[in-house]
């Protein structure tokens, strides 16, 4: 290791250069942490001293703007040319903990956790959090600027990584997001699960409020949809993410939902079953056999149906923990054991109850182990020393049992809906026909090529066109006024015109108040027995075209009830989307009512989706209200922004 010193001085008693050009010999890595006034040079004193890595502390450049943007690609240009790698600049370094190397402003314990960050504040607070349940780093990189090395490369480096079973990642800008997503996606086949936490779940700017989809489909929705695609966890805090990290690193994760309480207190088993049937896991009954066999050792005020609450068993013989969740573990019965409560403060009391807590502490996790079921724990002495048994062998200890439990709920969730994949996007269409005037037929040209149905339309200008369109077309009929994305909001459409002069009345009424360069006049499509439906899809800047399905019509905001994909989708995923739905029983038959055609519905859904898809001109398209019949599907509302 070589210092660096323009003055020359010795630092920290160790002697100095005052320049790379001095150094004795070629050195593989390089780190700068002086002014952005010298960082140039620096970077190509670095590259003629041998250096194949550089790590960029330095900063005041491109997170100021352009023009220190401009000094990045420089630099990158000339690191790239020389066939060496950059990280940062602006960032806090980096640490691998296997090699004890360590350019870096933080203290990382030694694990299993590959860290990557943009901010170098949340890392150190992760790492701190890490440090009190017990977690280590295999590696950590701050990645800054990302001016050369990207959290898409360093997530498949992680991946490669024999140290690193967890890849934790905080990003603020993911430059290519579906690169990200398949990194991700590549890990976890690696058996290395990606946990994310990101910023802007708001959409900004004006255009996204020109639509329904631009209002639904946000930055942080486009993440949600590459998540769900590429199996990434997404957590919105450092502590949660340091939770989840602890049940991932299980050596045996939940096979579904039925969850074994222990616990000796009524009070905490009672309030983990409440939270564990609040986040959707199930508590089975026990087999009459299990209950005996369990009693055997327990008092008699015992409860031994799940929850089970030792009633001071605990006490009376420590080892009646490890005999419960050893019987649990080995029964088949539960899927996971949660122990909750006082385990972890015996051993406050006395040196020989602390040294027989943690022997208990071993022989639960080896009984967990034995049988190949998870065990969770949730204590109130989660700092607890006489814990480190389990710690050890990758048992979560938890201080919360709310953690404990939505930790437990998150992985089963995870479990039964498997990562969709990266959809490929299609190669470009030929360019559209240039816009008419309000595009919203031209919308409805494309969406016919692509084989949506839409209901019967004409484009009308005067008066008299609207009736004679209406004559043809027969009564009643919608008239609407062309040029505005929201119409009902505005009063520029009107349903079921009865005759002439009612046809006449909105006419002129739409006229002097909106001013319309034209309007639509169409046939009304029957409704009754059928559900609106919104499908859009919108380009998003980091992760490409992303489609968005909920309950339309007037509501479509208001109740919010929508998912999300990367597009372009398979028919079986649009249809698993409709399905997803809260309001999914409306079209299938609740309450009675009629079957609707979910599967039509599904097909249109992949035919705007693979329409955005292959034309990048297309910055977002969208069908509202999509009416879902028993018979099939008709687009009533066409919009295409470019």
């Amino acid at each position: 290791m070589y210092l660096i010193n323009r003055a020359g001085q010795d630092v920290c008693g160790r002697p100095t250069y005052p320049s790379l050009r001095g150094l004795p010999e070629p050195v593989d890595l390089v780190v700068i942490a002086i002014g952005a006034a010298g960082f140039e040079e620096a970077v190509d004193d670095a590259l003629r001293a041998g250096a194949r890595a550089i790590v960029a502390i330095t900063a005041g450049m491109g997170e100021l703007g352009q023009a220190g943007r401009v000094i990045e690609r420089r630099a990158v240009e000339r690191v790239r040319a020389a066939g060496a790698v950059l990280v940062g600049p602006n960032c806090l370094g980096v640490a691998d903990t296997e090699t004890e190397l360590n350019v870096s402003f933080g203290d990382f314990a030694t694990g299993s956790v590959g860290l990557i960050s943009q901010s170098g504040n949340l890392a150190l607070e992760l790492a701190s959090i890490a440090m009190e349940a017990g977690l280590g780093f295999s590696r950590f990189v701050s990645v800054g600027n990302q001016a050369d090395l990207e959290v898409a490369e360093l997530v498949e480096n992680f991946s490669l990584h024999d140290p690193t079973q967890v890849i934790a990642v905080y990003a603020e800008d993911f430059r290519d997001g579906r690169a990200f997503a398949g990194a991700a996606l590549g890990a976890l086949k690696a058996g290395k699960p990606v946990i994310l936490i990101t910023v802007g779940s708001s959409p900004g700017g004006a255009r996204a409020a020109r639509s329904h989809t631009g209002a639904l489909v946000s930055a942080s929705v486009a993440v949600d949809a590459a998540c769900r695609a590429s199996g990434i966890h997404r957590v919105t805090t450092p502590r949660e993410m340091v939770e989840l990290a602890q049940g991932l690193l299980m050596p045996h994760l939940p096979r579904g939902r039925r969850v074994g309480i222990v616990g000796d207190g009524g009070g905490h088993v009672a309030l983990a079953a409440d939270l564990a049937n609040a986040h959707g896991l199930e508590l089975p009954s026990l087999s009459r056999d299990l209950t005996s066999q369990m009693s055997a050792s327990l008092p008699p005020a015992a409860a031994t149906q799940n929850p089970i609450d030792l009633a001071g068993g605990g006490e009376q013989d420590f080892f009646n923990y490890e005999r419960t969740v050893r019987l649990l573990a080995a029964s088949g019965e539960v899927d996971v054991v949660l122990l909750t409560g006082f385990f972890g403060g015996y051993g406050q009391d006395s040196v020989e109850l602390a040294r027989i807590e943690a022997e208990v502490a071993q022989a639960m996790a080896d009984a967990a182990e034995g049988g190949e079921c998870p065990l969770v724990i949730h204590t109130m002495y989660s700092a607890s020393s006489t814990l480190e048994p389990l710690r050890s062998m990758h048992v979560p200890v938890y201080g919360d049992v709310n953690s404990a439990v939505r930790v437990l709920a998150h992985l089963v969730d995870r479990m039964e809906r498997p990562p969709t994949g990266i959809p490929p996007l299609p190669r470009p269409a030929a360019a559209a026909a240039p816009q008419i005037r309000d595009g919203y037929f031209e919308a409805r040209v494309l969406m016919a090529m692509a084989g949506i149905p839409l209901v019967e339309a004409r484009r009308v200008a005067e008066l008299a066109e609207a009736q004679a369109v209406a004559a043809e077309l027969g009564f009643p009929v919608v008239l609407k006024a062309l040029g505005s994305s929201h119409k009902s909001d505005l009063g520029a459409v009107r349903l079921g015109i009865a005759g002439d002069a009612e046809l006449e009345t909105a006419f002129l009424d739409m006229a002097l108040r909106l001013d319309p360069a034209a309007f639509s006049v169409e046939r009304t499509a029957p409704a009754r027995g059928s559900v609106e439906l919104l499908v859009g899809v919108r380009r998003d800047r980091r992760f490409g075209p992303v489609l968005v399905i909920g309950l339309g019509g007037v509501y479509t905001e208001l109740l919010s009830d929508v998912a999300v994909a990367l597009a372009p989708v398979s028919y079986r995923l649009a249809e698993q989307l409709i399905r997803s739905l809260r309001g999914a029983p409306l079209l299938l038959g609740a309450r009675g009512g009629p079957i609707l055609d979910v599967a039509a519905a599904a097909r249109a859904a992949v035919a705007l989706s693979r329409l955005v898809a292959e034309r990048p001109d297309i910055a977002e398209a969208e069908i509202n209200p999509l009416l879902v019949s028993p018979d099939g599907v008709l687009a009533l509302d066409a919009r295409i922004i470019a």
